[in-house]
């Protein structure tokens, strides 16, 4: 049976990349972006209350799809949907989607008034430091789509051994009493592979607790019958780091850096434990609405940030009020992303290229 709120959950988590992209524009901790506002403090609470789980979420989202795709589809199988679906796309992203955020980075920060094609030729030449906020190569926001495919890779090994053998280690064993401690295995590989404070160790972890504990329906079925207790865990754990955060911006209080390491990992693994519980236990549902968002989320995460710093760019340059800013960056990235999306997938060969399904 196809686990709905799985889909449910993702597209749910791309839809919320709208607002969270959009106030990084308006960042107050010291992050530049490819197009940037006003530092503002509230909008930047909520990306502090979303960033250290919102990623781990798709990964470990991910792990539980690999399991069931890898119920119905063998090793080879399942490889050359990877490819098709990440690898593909990932390149497609590179030369095509990606070269537009910088062009706009490019002209808001350095006042840049050449033409898109010579900006071309500097995303590939120009010096970076890979982030491409003020223009110069970068992966954006494809690098989600690139550590998932080689992770998707590297796990196969495992999770084809683990699917083949006759032994499981995850059932009626787990409590929900253990099941947060799980959160160490996310802690011990994130020093593996930090690459611009992305750690491949870490997400490889989130996807291999996805696949071995978050598809097991016996797990699941705990944390749908206790959703509600963990949702008001949530809502404290996100309370304190919230105002952890508010107290050393202030320089009033900041955790020792391990402690914050510690926290961070724990209460990312409390709230994907209540995401999913709560996903299994009230949106396991399949409509004309879900099934287009859930047949959509992949190709919407491939063009909403391109889409969304070029809205960026031309609405800073007219609007001076900061929430009407906001406000029609977040609906005409959303009209816009979706109209690319729907153009996209009737064209066959563009299909192709960002892995849409006919």
């Amino acid at each position: 049976m196809r686990k709905n709120y799985i889909d449910n959950i993702r597209w749910l988590c791309i839809l919320m990349l709208f607002p969270y992209h959009t106030f990084m524009i308006y960042n107050s901790f010291g992050e530049n972006f490819y197009v940037k506002g006003q530092d503002i403090v509230a909008t930047t609470a909520f990306i502090i209350a979303t960033n250290d789980w919102f990623m781990p979420l798709l990964f470990a989202v991910a792990g539980v799809s690999s399991a069931y795709a890898l119920q119905k589809r063998k090793s080879a199988e399942y490889i050359k949907e990877r490819v098709y679906k990440l690898l593909i796309p990932f390149i497609s992203g590179l030369l095509i989607i990606i070269p537009t955020q910088t062009y706009y980075a490019e002209r808001f920060h350095n006042n840049y008034s050449g033409g898109y094609f010579y900006q071309y030729i500097l995303f590939f030449t120009k010096e970076t430091d890979l982030s491409g906020y003020t223009g110069g190569f970068t992966p954006g926001h494809l690098w989600f789509i690139l550590y998932l495919f080689l992770i998707s890779l590297l796990a196969l090994p495992l999770m084809s051994l683990y699917k083949n053998s006759k032994r499981k280690l995850f059932s009626e064993k787990v409590s929900l009493l253990t099941l947060p401690l799980f959160f160490l295995f996310p802690l011990i590989m994130s020093p593996v592979l930090d690459i611009g404070g992305k750690s491949f160790g870490e997400f490889f972890a989130w996807f291999m607790l996805g696949y071995l504990l978050l598809a097991n329906d016996i797990v699941v079925e705990k944390l749908n019958k206790n959703c509600l207790g963990l949702l008001a865990v949530s809502i404290i754990l996100i309370s304190i780091f919230v105002s952890l955060w508010l107290l050393w911006t202030h320089d009033i209080f900041r955790l020792p850096d391990i402690v914050y390491d510690i926290y961070k990992r724990f209460y990312a693994w409390i709230l994907i434990l209540t995401v999913i519980g709560l996903g299994s236990r009230y949106f396991n549902i399949r409509n004309k609405v879900t099934g287009y968002l859930a047949a959509s989320s992949f190709p919407v995460y491939l063009f909403h940030q391109t889409v969304l710093i070029a809205v960026g760019f031309y609405v800073l340059s007219f609007a001076d009020n900061i929430p009407v800013q906001m406000i029609l960056i977040i609906l005409i990235t959303l009209i816009l992303t979706y109209a690319v999306y729907e153009i996209c997938r009737r064209i066959p060969g563009v299909r192709f290229l960002f892995g849409i399904k006919k």
